[in-house]
C-alpha cells in the first residue's frame, strides 16, 4: 500500500473536476448574457450544457469519493507502510531523522505517529495527512523558516551564563564546574507553563545556532565550553552547521 498510488490514480477524477468546473464558469458567463439579451434559443443550449458539464462533475466526485474509501488508512498506519515510506521520503529530501517507530526526531522537532488515530504529532500539534512524502515537506518548511528566524547568539549565551550562576548557587557547584545542560534548562524555564511555550527541542535548536555561531563569549566577556558526557540521558542532540549530529551534555563558564 502507498499512498503515491492513490495520488495518481485520483489526479485524473481531479483534472475532470476542474474541467468541467472552468466549462460550468464559462457557460454561467454565457447564459448570464443570453437571458440579458434575451437569446433564448442559445440559452436553451447553454443550459444543457451546464446540466451535461454538471453531472460530469458529479461522477467525478463519485469517483473520488469510491477510491477514497477503498484505501485502508488504519492498515496504511498499523503495519508500518506509513513509517517506512515516511523515513524515504526524509531520505529523499535531506531530513535528518532518527528514533523508531512511533517516536521520531527531525531536529528539532520530535514526531510521533499515532497508528490508532491515523493521526501525527509534531510536536504538540496534530497534522491529519496521510501522504508521507506531504507531511516530510511540512516539517523541511518548518525547518527552513526556523533556521531563518533572527536569533541573537550573543544574548542567548549571556542567558544561559545568568542561568548557569544561578545553578551553580542552588546546586553547591564550585564555581566554573561542569553543568548538565539539562539541569540549566529547568532553570531557564522553571515553571511548567514557560516550559510549554520552550520545550527542551526549542532548547536544544537554541544550542544548536549557538553552536555554529561562532560566538565564544558573552557580553560581559566570559568564555564558555561545552562538553561531553558519558550518560546518554543527559546529552542533548544537535546537528552542525554541515547537518552531523553531535552530542553536547555540561557548559561552564569561565573567565
Amino acid at each position: 500500500m502507498n499512498y503515491e498510488d492513490l495520488y495518481q490514480t485520483l489526479q485524473p477524477h481531479e483534472k475532470s473536476v476542474k474541467d468541467s468546473l472552468a466549462s460550468l464558469q464559462k457557460l454561467f458567463k454565457a447564459v448570464c448574457r443570453e437571458t440579458e439579451n434575451g437569446d433564448l434559443k442559445s440559452l436553451a443550449r447553454d443550459l444543457n450544457a451546464m446540466s451535461e458539464a454538471a453531472a460530469a462533475v458529479s461522477a467525478s466526485l463519485k469517483e473520488i469519493g469510491s477510491v477514497t474509501e477503498g484505501f485502508d488508512a488504519k492498515a496504511y498506519f498499523e503495519n508500518g507502510e506509513f513509517a517506512e515510506q515516511m523515513l524515504a521520503a526524509c531520505e529523499e529530501k535531506g531530513v535528518d531523522v532518527r528514533g523508531e517507530s512511533p517516536v521520531y526526531e527531525m531536529f528539532p522537532y520530535r514526531v510521533r505517529l499515532d497508528t490508532e488515530n491515523q493521526d501525527i504529532w509534531l510536536d504538540r500539534k496534530k497534522v491529519q495527512c496521510m501522504r508521507p512524502r506531504s507531511f516530510v515537506e511540512t516539517v523541511r518548511g518548518g525547518q527552513e523558516k526556523l533556521n531563518k528566524a533572527p536569533f541573537n547568539a550573543l544574548t542567548f549565551v549571556s542567558e544561559l551564563s545568568d542561568a548557569y550562576d544561578l545553578a551553580v548557587l542552588k546546586l553547591n557547584k564550585r564555581p566554573e564546574s561542569d553543568i548538565y545542560l539539562t539541569s540549566l534548562y529547568k532553570f531557564l524555564a522553571p515553571m511548567s507553563r514557560f516550559r510549554k511555550d520552550y520545550d527542551q527541542q526549542s532548547f536544544a535548536f537554541d544550542l544548536a545556532r549557538l553552536y555554529i555561531s561562532g560566538t565564544e563569549e558573552t557580553k560581559s566577556g566570559r568564555k564558555f565550553q561545552f562538553g561531553p558526557s558519558r550518560n546518554s540521558n543527559k546529552s542533548i542532540r544537535i546537528l552542525d552547521s554541515e547537518g552531523k549530529e553531535q552530542f553536547l551534555a555540561t557548559i561552564r563558564f569561565y573567565q
